[in-house]
């Protein structure tokens, strides 16, 4: 289901109609997938541990580890926009993705080196540096390998590859801690290693989608336009609509390391079992990624991104519910949240790419990617601070009904633009 397509039936379109449904994704979309599944397990290896660590091992605050998260979540989220330019200016996306998980790979190894909360954050702060320079040009390799009506089965299949190294990673950390106690500094050195075997998985296998979009296309080199800049692009009415969307519900998005901590409180849970928690949020979106992001396809991508939003509420209602911890709880939670990224995560990127035209496409991804993350970065920093004003039941329900709220104004102003 998930291999590729040979290069030549890529180029030349040779696959009959009547197979056209079961055609498996292209070449490049593959490869990143295995880039991002390597590169996730180094990512989450760290993530799954990084909490408890901030938390309990350095004695971070909840406020602090709010504006931390939204560090990792957005501080850097400017630089989506110097790479996406980058990137469309000198249409090598391949090169600009590639600094960018070089970047994220030697941070793992600069964690050997730092002890205390902030400097763990300006690690993380240039780690997010990377990250934000190779997410649009990467999307942008997806969007441009595959036709407009297969976006979301495309997006689904990378986001499941890349999901199973999300699932992956917190094994592995787990690992580590079980066999060396309190062994972060293992944890890190592992993590860096598999980072640089994806950086190595990219250069190798990755192909510029330009390939593959111009034999598709063929256009002429005189009918290129100059590019316009990034406010031109967010006056395009569809792009600019998922912009004040995905920032609207971004804003009162919760982190999954919040919740994975809340959810610590309730249980008492060992510190070795933390890192445990993210693999069922992952083996859900694993799961449910490439359904996902086909029924996106046929139904609508805008549809499923907002009724996606559904299950985070779930989620977070259970937390609040008065009901004894124990595995329901923890099921519970983390399949509604592994629901929520599944129908989310790839599924944005869908909508979007078929908006953009193919010599924009890395640029206007990331002018969607810095709105979400902005947003997420803000919203993190409001929690923290409820967290630690009123404690984390009542900002946890604060941020639940202020995320009801956003879901359905957004769901009204978009049937009204349908009557009118």
């Amino acid at each position: 289901m998930y291999l590729s397509t040979s290069r030549a039936a890529d180029i030349a379109g040779r696959t009959s109609p009547a197979r056209g449904r079961l055609r498996a994704v292209p070449g490049t979309v593959f490869a990143l997938g295995l880039v991002s599944l390597v590169t996730d397990v180094s990512a989450e290896m760290v993530t799954a541990v990084l909490p408890l660590y901030l938390v309990a091992g350095l004695g971070m605050s909840p406020l602090a580890f709010g504006a931390l998260d939204g560090l990792h979540q957005g501080a850097t989220a400017l630089l989506r926009l110097v790479g996406g330019r980058i990137a469309d200016r000198t249409r090598r996306r391949k090169l600009v993705a590639g600094a960018g998980y070089a970047l994220s790979a030697a941070c793992k190894a600069a964690l050997l080196a730092v002890t205390t909360p902030w400097s763990v954050a300006a690690v993380l702060a240039a780690d997010r540096t990377g990250k934000g320079l190779r997410t649009a040009p990467r999307d942008a390799l997806i969007s441009l390998s595959c036709p407009p009506e297969e976006q979301g089965r495309a997006f689904g299949v990378h986001r499941a590859l890349d999901t199973a190294g999300a699932l992956l990673g917190p094994l592995a950390a787990f690992g580590v801690l079980w066999v060396v106690v309190d062994g972060y500094e293992a944890v890190f050195t592992v993590s860096c290693c598999v980072a640089v075997l994806g950086v190595v998985v990219l250069a190798l296998f990755v192909r510029e989608a330009r390939e593959v979009q111009e034999a598709r296309e063929t256009p002429a080199p005189a009918a290129r336009a100059p590019l316009p800049p990034v406010r031109a692009l967010v006056r395009i009415p569809g792009l600019r609509r998922l912009c004040a969307t995905a920032a609207a519900l971004g804003l009162f998005t919760v982190g999954d390391g919040f919740l994975y901590l809340l959810l610590q409180r309730r249980l008492d849970l060992p510190a070795a079992y933390f890192p445990l928690l993210p693999v069922g949020t992952a083996a859900v979106f694993l799961l449910a990624a490439l359904p996902l992001g086909r029924l996106a396809d046929r139904l609508g991508r805008r549809r499923v991104f907002l009724a996606g939003h559904v299950p985070l509420l779930g989620a977070c209602l259970l937390l609040l519910a008065p009901a004894p911890a124990g595995p329901p709880l923890v099921l519970g939670v983390l399949a509604l949240l592994g629901l929520f990224y599944a129908a989310t995560d790839g599924v944005l990127m869908a909508a979007a790419g078929p908006l953009l035209p193919a010599e924009l496409r890395t640029t206007g991804l990331a002018v969607l990617q810095t709105a979400q993350a902005l947003a997420r970065f803000a919203g993190s920093l409001l929690f923290g601070a409820a967290w630690t004003l009123w404690g984390p039941d009542t900002a946890l329900g604060a941020a639940t009904g202020a995320l009801a709220a956003a879901v359905a104004a957004v769901c009204l102003l978009s049937s009204g633009r349908v009557r009118a």
